[in-house]
């Protein structure tokens, strides 16, 4: 459309090109290739089926993004089956149509999201792309007939999978079916993988459909046993380009056979030995970690930018292989979030700093039950960490006194941009957690001229521990944001 809203002359010829079906699709081995896109997309949102069929058989690019079109086109299950069905026409023929370069369908809807808006734009931004052959026939046309047919090469379908108990996707089943049709001319690439409460007999119907080499960043929030995780482990071991991969609830119980506990975290373990490109690693709530994450270190063959081991509990042992046996050469972010090191020796806390300090720029110690004497013993470490920009602590019981002493010392880490800590124990009225406002204003008020004093007010925000009654929390940033219970009447 035009500055003036008035539909432009592209718009008007695919408008009217569209109103005569057997036309349209009779114009489609020699429409000019920059005509493709503008039309594909009148065809999309007017829901012209037949054409739509066509469009895809004679499809002059090596990629049709159609997941971006299906964004914002709602609903859509119609005009994908008729995209799904005119692809189909073509992997049962034995040779390739003339124009026809389709090697990648795309319905991944957060990709290629300028493809279709370019071609209403500048010729010279069309070129961007094509491929050389392509751009080659607009520039000199040959005659119908003339090109040499190839056998027809398989299909690549691209999508982002996030599978959940109860979703009823019919566009979903559609191509599931047709892959399992087109067994070996339909492959299906996933990057993007995500599991919820599904039960695991489909879950591995699903993942035999898919090229499980291609998954890249893997998230499973699922609330399973050790067995059910140990049958998912085969197919983990087969993704190996996971770069990322998030693993939450996973649960122990009090009856299961210790011999056959053994079997399955090793065999889930394990199968890291398989994943030579992971970078990123999240484990929450994984009851089965403790006394065992050296398995998981050991078997580690890449050194990881992101570690985040939160909600577990995790024994001496498992501390001394994470600040030994971890290849932190590239260590970027570190959660321990919710993980208690009260018990804990506070070296190997320290030496796991230490030997990432060279590369660290996030780290989250909250609510991990540190004290005065850890948070002294692992100043010097902070310290050493030149490049960090982040720096989290909330939740841990330190006093007035090493608060001031520890803020004094990371001041000066130039790098340092955020700071959220602990509303020191002079605080609290009592052991439940009950803020005294008046203590916590007057705390406040002398760190922030501290700070003040010290050059760097704007850096750190201040967070009370949850409050006992409600569970909020109180941030000053830079003014008190209360919790509800502490609001008036």
């Amino acid at each position: 459309m035009s500055m003036l809203g008035a539909p432009s002359l592209l718009e008007l010829a695919g408008q009217s090109l569209l109103r005569n079906k057997a036309l349209a699709i009779a114009s489609l081995d020699m429409l000019p290739t920059e005509l493709f896109p503008p039309l594909f997309t009148a065809a999309f949102a007017g829901r012209h089926i037949e054409v739509l069929k066509a469009m895809v058989q004679a499809w002059p690019f090596a990629c049709l993004p159609l997941g971006a079109l299906m964004k914002d086109q709602q609903p859509h299950q119609e005009t994908f089956q008729a995209a799904l069905d005119g692809l189909d026409v073509l992997l049962i023929q034995d040779v390739r149509p003339r124009r026809w370069k389709l090697k990648v369908l795309d319905l991944r809807k957060n990709a290629h999201q300028d493809f279709w808006s370019v071609w209403s734009g500048s010729r010279i931004s069309v070129y961007s792309f094509l491929e050389p052959e392509v751009v080659q026939p607009l520039r000199k046309r040959r005659k119908v007939g003339t090109e040499q047919r190839q056998p027809l090469a398989s299909i690549e379908v691209l999508i982002d999978l996030c599978l959940k108990e109860g979703a009823n996707d019919k566009s979903l089943t559609y191509l599931f079916r047709k892959v399992k049709q087109r067994k070996g001319l339909l492959h299906l690439s996933c990057k993007k993988l995500k599991i919820f409460a599904v039960p695991m007999q489909s879950i591995r119907k699903i993942l035999r459909m898919v090229q499980l080499n291609s998954v890249q960043d893997l998230e499973v929030n699922c609330t399973w046993k050790l067995s059910t995780l140990g049958k998912f482990a085969p197919y983990l071991g087969q993704m190996i380009n996971l770069r990322r991969f998030l693993l939450s609830h996973i649960h122990l119980f009090s009856h299961t056979d210790l011999a056959k506990e053994e079997e399955c975290v090793s065999h889930f373990t394990s199968q890291f030995l398989s994943l030579q490109h992971l970078q990123e690693l999240y484990l929450d709530s994984i009851s089965f970690l403790e006394g065992r994450l050296g398995q998981i270190v050991r078997c580690l063959q890449s050194p990881l930018e992101t570690l985040s081991i939160t909600n577990c509990l995790l024994s001496e042992s498992d501390m001394f292989h994470l600040s030994h046996d971890l290849n932190v050469s590239q260590l970027r972010d570190l959660s321990l979030s919710g993980v208690n090191l009260n018990c804990v020796d506070p070296q190997y806390l320290q030496v796991l700093i230490e030997r990432a300090s060279a590369s660290l720029l996030d780290l989250d110690l909250d609510e991990c039950g540190i004290v005065d004497e850890v948070f002294t013993i692992i100043l010097p470490a902070l310290g050493q960490c030149s490049q960090l920009t982040t720096l989290s602590f909330c939740g841990n019981p330190i006093s007035m006194s090493v608060l001031e002493n520890l803020l004094c010392h990371i001041i000066r880490m130039s790098k340092l941009s955020h700071v959220l800590y602990p509303a020191p124990l002079e605080s609290y009225e009592d052991a439940r957690g009950t803020l005294h406002l008046g203590r916590l204003a007057h705390l406040h008020t002398r760190l922030k001229q501290m700070l003040q004093d010290l050059g760097r007010p704007g850096m750190i925000w201040f967070s009370a521990n949850p409050c006992p009654h409600c569970g909020d929390r109180t941030f000053y940033d830079p003014e008190p944001i209360l919790c509800p219970c502490y609001m008036p009447a």
